[in-house]
């Protein structure tokens, strides 16, 4: 298995930047996200604060910034990434089915909206999983509910379709997946997850569904869940002015480090993670 020396997490402003000046400094990436840039800035109306593009539609911004990538050469690997493991020389990072090594690694990958569901916690790795693809033959036979939040969502239920006996399939979002015999579609508001030793059902504010697991399909995972033994305070990272985090190569920017939610911060805060994973890269070399 090849190993890269930066993996950033992330196609938001955050994660671009940092992709581009890592890719200028001649290190060898891996860029994970969606091809479609952030959806957030996609949808934006209007920004009037950018420096050097002034008042432009956030489509038009995103369009600019999916041509710089072009012209550098960058490609983005369309997968989400459920959780980043320090293994002491490199971090491992499991994306779907495949695990992806890097030397060094940038979080960009925005903040999650609202909070966990009561239950998501105790249950994580219990019948509570962020990934479909990796986890679907686990309850092969079996009934699982999907809490579909991202656009990939129905995707990913469709999958699970294949391999489980039923999904109940409860849409956070307007996409919906196909119809199938074995889908679902339960238009109710998500209540608790329940269980005994693993989760035995979903409760919704019109009932009770009894499932073997509960795929919490966000668009991004909490940051506590995404990468174990990372300090954050509440739904952000805790980095310092280097955008460094309390794990040895790890770097966090964007939405993701805190407030304000702004681009023009984002882009350099990317930046600046970009250089400092470079300098650390550069230090662990001369030391090893």
């Amino acid at each position: 298995m090849s190993r890269y020396d930066i993996a950033i997490i992330g196609t938001g402003p955050a994660g671009i930047s940092a992709a581009i000046t890592a890719k200028i400094r001649n290190k060898e990436i891996i860029l994970l996200g969606s091809s479609d840039i952030s959806a957030k800035l996609s949808k934006a109306h209007r920004i009037d604060n950018y420096p050097g593009l002034s008042q432009i539609s956030g489509a038009d911004f995103a369009e600019k910034l999916k041509a710089q990538l072009s012209d550098l050469g960058i490609e983005i690997t369309q997968k989400q990434v459920s959780a980043v493991y320090a293994m002491g020389e490199y971090f491992s990072l499991q994306a779907g089915e495949d695990m992806i090594e890097a030397s060094s690694v940038i979080v960009a990958s925005g903040v999650v909206q609202g909070k966990a569901l009561p239950g998501e916690d105790k249950y994580l790795g219990r019948g509570v999983s962020y990934c479909a693809t990796c986890d679907a033959r686990l309850y092969k036979g079996k009934t699982v509910a999907v809490l579909g939040y991202s656009n990939e969502a129905p995707e990913e239920a469709e999958f699970l379709s294949e391999i489980v006996e039923k999904v109940i399939y409860v849409p956070m979002g307007k996409e919906l997946p196909e119809e199938r015999e074995n889908i679902e579609i339960v238009r109710e508001k998500p209540a608790e997850i329940v269980g005994e030793k693993s989760v035995t059902a979903l409760k919704t504010d019109k009932g009770v569904y009894e499932v073997s697991c509960v795929f919490v399909l966000r668009d991004a995972v909490m940051p506590d869940k995404l990468v174990p033994g990372v300090e954050t305070d509440g739904a952000h990272i805790k980095v310092d002015l280097n955008m460094k985090t309390n794990l040895p190569g790890l770097f966090a920017c964007g939405d993701i480090a805190g407030k304000p939610y702004q681009y023009v911060k984002a882009a350099g805060q990317g930046n600046v993670a970009a250089l400092s994973a470079v300098t650390y890269l550069m230090e662990k070399q001369k030391n090893g």
